[in-house]
């Protein structure tokens, strides 16, 4: 790929020099144009238009000193090349998830999800506060690449299955989409996975090339019209607690930048990691209801036999990565200890919360 050159240009507003007084006046009159390449279809609901949402935070905290041109997957590169294209310059920023880049960096994939691992609460605190942003500096550095958190989908379902799992023997030869951690595991259980773009999904499943699907949950699923063709909906949250959704820059790209857009870019990500976990959260709510009650989705839940199997799974693919590359030790061994840290608040905290709720039937 070609290195693009950067698009600066001198601006004169008067407003771009008030919004920051520790630059220099040089610096406060530069504008700059980006281009963000995205593993999403072109303003696909909370990833999509999440991608459109920190771009306009950018621009607005920046009075306009900074513009960002979003483009869809397929649009200047396919859904699963944007690390690449960044990473070589072809464009200045990308919006997708880290997972997607476990062929080329396997330690990226902890700061999606670990299956069994840290909720988004857990997770954006480990990020922020317990030295995940570091690790994740020093991973992506080596790529050219500076990442941030700019959302996260909250828990995700199991997945759209064609048939119904009554036990593990039923999960044998079953072509999956699922990628990640939670992807391999399922291969070390007889199951046949794949990484896709959304945008291949549903035909996948309509032709036969898949027998089962993970994708998000509700609000997006919904979305794709998943439901039309699989019948069974696999609530268990195991796979995904919580997915980490990133925005990472050109290395390059971010040192050129005056430290007032460094800053404006940091606040426009933590804003809009908040914005979409809450726009899940209320989204998903609603299209469950619409699953359940308009299109009669089945639910279901993985058996015991299943779940112990992917546990045990998920435990070998960790402790093998781990053990064939230093990079994923250091950053699990952060991850893991930052969880154990978090879980006996989670567990007095909310998820005792939960178990009250539900013993009174409030």
């Amino acid at each position: 790929m070609q290195r693009r050159q950067f698009i600066k240009t001198a601006g004169f507003g008067a407003a771009g020099v008030a919004a920051a007084p520790f630059v220099s006046t040089a610096q406060a009159q530069e504008t700059y144009t980006w281009d963000m390449v995205t593993s999403w279809p072109k303003n696909f609901p909370a990833l999509g238009t999440g991608a459109n949402d920190f771009a306009r935070r950018v621009e607005e905290l920046s009075n306009g000193r900074m513009r960002i041109r979003v483009h869809g997957a397929g649009e200047l590169v396919p859904a699963l090349e944007v690390f690449d294209a960044v990473s070589a310059g072809t464009a200045e920023m990308g919006h997708s998830t880290p997972y997607y880049w476990r062929g080329k960096v396997a330690a990226s994939q902890f700061f999606t999800a670990v299956p069994f691992g840290m909720t988004t609460t857990e997770m954006n605190a480990w990020i922020y506060h317990g030295g995940g942003q570091e690790l994740w500096d020093e991973v992506y550095a080596n790529h050219n690449l500076k990442p941030f958190a700019v959302g996260n989908t909250g828990p995700q379902m199991a997945g759209w299955f064609k048939k119904e799992i009554n036990s593990l023997d039923d999960m044998q030869g079953l072509r999956l989409r699922l990628p990640g951690l939670a992807g391999e595991a399922m291969n070390a259980i007889g199951v046949s996975t794949v990484t896709l773009p959304g945008s291949e999904i549903f035909t996948s499943l309509q032709t036969g090339v898949l027998d089962a699907a993970d994708w998000v949950g509700p609000y997006n699923d919904l979305a794709f019209g998943l439901h039309q063709v699989a019948d069974y909906y696999y609530t268990t949250v195991w796979n995904e607690p919580c997915a980490l959704v990133e925005s990472f820059i050109n290395l390059d790209a971010w040192n050129e930048l005056p430290e007032d857009l460094q800053a404006v870019i940091r606040e426009a990500a933590r804003a809009s990691n908040l914005a979409m976990f809450t726009e899940f959260a209320f989204h998903n709510a609603q299209a469950l209801e619409t699953l359940v009650d308009e299109h009669g989705v089945e639910l279901r839940t993985f058996p015991d036999d299943v779940m112990q199997a992917l546990y045990d799974a998920t435990r070998e693919v960790i402790q093998t990565q781990t053990e064939n590359d230093e990079q994923s030790r250091r950053v699990y061994e952060s991850y893991s200890a930052f969880q154990q840290l978090m879980r006996p608040f989670s567990d007095i905290g909310e998820y005792a919360y939960f178990k009250g709720r539900d013993s009174i039937g409030a």
